[in-house]
């Protein structure tokens, strides 16, 4: 019940008021990857992503896609991204892609934030600072019950973020 992925458990629980709770190490998903999508706005998104957070970028267009008739696609669907992977830090990934464009992508009502748990106060600062330009802040970063430092933002792409570093009394 040390793992990281337990503490925030415990963290969530206590937080709403039910208490420690146990959980079957098996039951206990060790990793979870967020995949963001856009429309059009992928690969923009993705390298303002790694200008606050750093690491390595990895870009695939839809016309560079082996079987997948790439050469045959129109112009702007051929140009937009099919897959980014966003590698920062040893362990932390983030995903995404332009939709299709015979999808429509609505940001309304989004129901998720990505959740980035950070090493120290310098960290959050920074990366909350960045995320929020040119976006809205939706909780200023700060102390909680369950944190040294929380904050929300939705970025300038209409992404939800949560910046997180553990550690509250």
């Amino acid at each position: 019940m040390n793992s990281p992925g337990c503490r925030r458990l415990i963290c969530g629980a206590v937080a709403a008021g039910r208490g420690p709770v146990s959980i079957p190490e098996e039951a206990i998903v060790k990793s979870a990857t967020a995949y963001l999508m856009f429309d059009g706005e992928a690969e923009e998104a993705f390298t303002f992503y790694q200008s606050i957070l750093g690491g390595e970028l990895q870009m695939v267009r839809y016309r560079d896609m082996g079987d997948g008739g790439g050469g045959s696609l129109p112009e702007e669907v051929g140009k937009r991204i099919a897959n980014a992977a966003l590698t920062w830090r040893e362990d932390q990934l983030l995903m995404g892609s332009d939709c299709p464009p015979e999808q429509q992508l609505n940001r309304d009502n989004v129901p998720f934030s990505v959740c980035l748990d950070v090493d120290d106060e310098a960290e959050a600062g920074r990366i909350f600072t960045g995320l929020s330009a040119g976006g809205q802040v939706t909780m200023p970063l700060g102390k909680t019950e369950w944190a040294q430092q929380f904050g929300m933002v939705t970025d300038k792409y209409s992404v939800p973020w949560m910046i997180n570093l553990y550690g509250g009394e």
